[in-house]
């Protein structure tokens, strides 16, 4: 039974690390040949010859200018309203939605992605590094208590587990989001010898073996 449970857990893992890099790859081949397909017998009829590599600056460029109207009201309105045309088509929708939700998350401009670099020390004094990705309530029977969703990569950035703490078991270090990344894409490599953090909460962190100090040291 573990040759099989291993199997599906590799299988899975491999499934949502390749996929979204197969769509990405997959839409900008399609831009380039979409695009290139328009503008190459334009460029070769004004120019009489052809220019090799014009399609790929043109994609680039389209590429650019698409940020830079996304960038402005009036632009926004017309690339969400494009957006909400397109995500009417079914297949559109199922692939479409999943991959810009994932993209966006990683996104450090975007405010429903990654908000902070956070590191949490548990109850056992086990620290993990994470990403804030969202603070709300919990009302249950016994009153209504704060928490914080972390989100923490395992074995790779796209896979992880997400966590449910109170503020103050966690820490903010001086890392942006970036610098986050690259921690978890070198295996912890990078980083740094020093960290210096405060608590989420605003105060030292309580609780059984959860030291009370936000100098952060690294092993290295």
């Amino acid at each position: 039974m573990r040759p099989v449970l291993w199997l599906r857990r590799r299988f899975v893992t491999g499934f949502f690390v390749a996929v979204p890099l197969i769509v990405s790859v997959a839409a900008l081949i399609w831009a380039f040949d979409f695009i290139d397909g328009i503008t190459r017998p334009l460029y070769d009829r004004w120019l009489g010859r052809h220019v090799p590599g014009l399609g790929l600056v043109t994609t680039a460029l389209f590429l650019l200018l698409v940020g830079v109207a996304a960038s402005n009201v009036l632009g926004n309105r017309l690339v969400l309203g494009l957006e909400r045309s397109l995500l009417r088509l079914p297949l559109f929708r199922t692939v479409y939605s999943p991959v810009k939700q994932l993209i966006e998350a990683f996104s450090p401009d975007n405010a429903a992605g990654f908000k902070r670099v956070v590191i949490v020390v548990d109850r056992t004094g086990v620290r993990r590094l994470g990403f804030l990705t969202r603070e709300f309530e919990l009302s249950s029977g016994e009153g209504t208590v704060g928490l914080v969703a972390v989100f923490v990569p395992t074995n790779h950035l796209y896979i992880g587990d997400v966590y449910f703490y109170p503020p103050e078991w966690v820490v903010l270090p001086d890392l942006t989001v970036e610098e986050g990344l690259r921690i978890v894409l070198t295996g912890g490599t990078a980083v740094p010898k020093q960290l210096t953090g405060r608590p989420l909460a605003g105060v030292a962190a309580r609780g059984a073996g959860v030291p009370e100090q936000t100098d952060i040291e690294s092993a290295g």
